[in-house]
């Protein structure tokens, strides 16, 4: 029997992961070699020759004297936490095919729920703009999807007040398979919000194909654009078009539904982005934590105060 090379690849076990971010000088490296691979830069004056203060674990300038910590300007500023926690939560992010939830983190790290779960939307975060700097092209599957409960009594589907419109598309190779993929929340299905959402997300060279949503046509001012009406009903289901988009939809439903008990509307984004991250880079799960370690570093600092705050949409 034909084994799944995607299932049967090989990831990072715990122990491997501990001999390389297993002591807090061994993360300390870890994020200075990502934040500076060609050697210190004085991010005040551009200097390169520095000295580490004894008395505080900083580096100083020998030009301008700017001191600065190797987390400052990242995800990891400001932290509490030992860098040990943060790179295990990162192996436990990356690891998991459906993610974990903030719960489950506080109890493998054996931190307080409110630090969980602010590490969990931190390094979401960093998955989320990671993925927004590398825009999909060539053959593209898009359609319009929605999150969340259904009132009782209520209306249903697109429009209802419970749930949340985002927009998922799937980059697809010439044979027809897929290799990257995006879910964005959007305010709604207008033509403004998709006419902005593809300038961000799609390249030029996109080749977008749609089903017949009157606001997609707004993706021709960004690149080409097909539509295909389906009619809507179980028979859309089975247009072959369709067949990518249809499943990652259908996945990263069951992955949110399995794995967390509730997700707010406002966080929807971010959520959406962890799946979406995963599946980018799923035939290289051994280098997972070392990737999602460097778009750590190179994403702002998100304190408590914004993390909470109900994302900008499309």
């Amino acid at each position: 029997m034909a084994k799944n090379q995607v299932q049967f690849q090989k990831g990072l076990s715990l122990p491997e992961f501990l001999l390389q971010f297993g002591t807090e000088e061994q993360c300390r490296q870890a994020i200075f070699q990502r934040r500076w691979p060609q050697g210190f830069r004085c991010p005040q004056c551009g200097h390169s020759s520095h000295c580490q203060l004894s008395c505080r674990r900083l580096i100083q300038c020998n030009r301008c004297h700017h001191q600065t910590s190797i987390t400052a300007g990242t995800v990891f500023a400001n932290t509490k936490l030992p860098l040990t926690t943060w790179f295990l939560a990162i192996y436990l992010l990356t690891q998991s095919k459906n993610g974990i939830s903030a719960m489950a983190l506080r109890r493998q790290l054996g931190i307080g729920y409110n630090a969980a779960w602010l590490m969990k939307h931190k390094l979401m975060q960093a998955m989320r703009e990671r993925d927004d700097s590398q825009p999909l092209f060539g053959p593209v599957q898009m359609d319009d999807a929605v999150w969340g409960g259904e009132r009782h009594g209520g209306k249903r589907g697109r429009g209802a007040p419970a749930k949340t419109a985002f927009v998922a598309a799937v980059q697809c190779s010439p044979e027809g398979h897929p290799l990257r993929m995006r879910l964005t929340p959007v305010k709604g299905f207008r033509s403004a919000s998709i006419r902005t959402w593809a300038q961000k997300h799609l390249r030029t060279d996109s080749e977008v194909t749609s089903d017949g949503l009157a606001c997609f046509r707004a993706i021709v001012d960004t690149c080409p654009h097909r539509s295909i009406t389906t009619g809507g009903g179980a028979h859309s289901m089975a247009i072959t078009e369709f067949t990518w988009i249809n499943t990652m939809i259908g996945n990263v439903k069951n992955s949110l539904h399995g794995t967390y008990h509730a997700v707010q509307p406002k966080h929807l984004g971010r959520y959406l982005a962890e799946f979406s991250y995963r599946f980018n880079r799923r035939f290289q799960l051994d280098r997972l934590v070392s990737r999602l370690a460097w778009a750590a570093c190179h994403t702002p600092p998100l304190p408590y105060r914004l993390a909470t705050l109900a994302e900008v949409q499309g």
